[in-house]
């Protein structure tokens, strides 16, 4: 099947004629970007500032860095600290008819978004979707009476003012080509780095100024009685792994790691949204974004792996520090 990504990491030389056509519609995203920066720059559109200091967590290349386990660490970490966060995200893949929404774990998928519920399942403090960044920064501090806004991605939504920038890569893909969109995977240019608070690399790091973040597994667990768990050594005999991500092959690379038999791989699109004849009826492991959208139709033999964000003590102090300041000179 054609994807882009194809043509976007590691391309080989018979790629490129096709990345060469795609350059002049770059180009015009690259202006279009420029612009509506400069629009924000000098006040043609407006930007807000919260209340509290604003973490945003994003990416400048799309799909499947890490950024979603790494709001989840942020969440549980501040919490930890003694302070009130609150997630807000835009809860790609939902609909709703009324925003700001909270996210309960009575919340349907449909509604708010398979990243959203999956975060729900980990972290206690408030959780909100608004495509509307700063109405749903307004209700966080108003209505739930948060200290400090964890926005989960936004870095290019400059509706909203920043106080700390923190930019998730793919340690194995970095960006790609170089390239802006559609000739490559990049939302801004690589310059955009020099500008964020941290860089932080899910995966190996390649200078002294990036952060490693690794994901660690934990016990399978069954999607539709999340009750039940077992170990991934436990389970015998072929099995198929399943994945709707924006990058399968790491899922796949880290079922790899286990003494599994792998039988077949299943890919599906970034959110996509699943029905019973897309389960086949084999041992399935899936991940857990994907098992969010699956309870109600998935069948015995369904589990998910679900990770968890590691980071080192120095970035951990690094962001209490630059909170510590930013609280000092409000």
């Amino acid at each position: 099947m054609f994807s882009l990504t194809q043509f976007w990491y590691a391309p080989r030389w018979y790629h490129w004629p096709i990345i060469v056509l795609l350059l002049p519609l770059t180009l015009l995203f690259a202006i279009l970007a420029k612009l509506r920066r400069l629009a924000f720059r000098l006040g043609l559109k407006v930007s807000s500032r919260a209340e509290v200091p604003v973490i945003i967590v994003g990416n400048i290349s799309v799909g499947g860095n890490g950024k979603t386990p790494m709001v989840v660490f942020l969440a549980q970490f501040l919490s930890e600290q003694g302070y009130q966060p609150g997630v807000l995200t835009r809860g790609y893949g939902g609909k709703s008819s009324q925003y700001p929404k909270a996210v309960t774990e009575h919340s349907i998928v449909t509604q708010v978004g398979d990243e959203p519920m999956l975060m729900r399942q980990h972290i206690s403090c408030p959780l909100v979707v608004d495509p509307v960044r700063t109405r749903g920064a307004q209700f966080l501090v108003k209505e739930c009476k948060c200290d400090v806004i964890i926005c989960d991605d936004g870095l290019q939504h400059y509706a909203l003012k920043r106080d700390i920038e923190i930019v998730v890569i793919d340690g194995k893909r970095r960006l790609g080509n170089g390239l802006l969109l559609p000739a490559g995977p990049l939302r801004e240019g690589a310059w955009r780095l020099q500008q964020a608070d941290f860089v932080v690399i899910n995966g190996k790091t390649q200078a002294p100024s990036e952060y490693a973040m690794s994901l660690e597994a934990g016990d399978l667990i069954n999607v539709k009685d999340p009750r039940l768990s077992r170990k991934v050594a436990s389970l015998v005999g072929p099995v198929t792994a399943l994945a709707g991500i924006g990058h399968p092959q790491r899922f796949f690379d880290l079922l790899a790691s286990y003494p599994l038999e792998i039988h077949k791989t299943i890919s599906f699109v970034d959110h996509h949204q699943f029905s019973a004849d897309d389960l086949p009826n084999d041992v399935l492991i899936m991940t857990e974004k994907d098992a969010v959208k699956c309870r109600d139709f998935a069948h015995q033999d369904c589990w998910y792996l679900p990770v968890k964000a590691q980071l080192s003590a120095a970035f951990s102090s690094e962001i209490l520090a630059k909170l510590r300041t930013i609280k000092a000179s409000n």
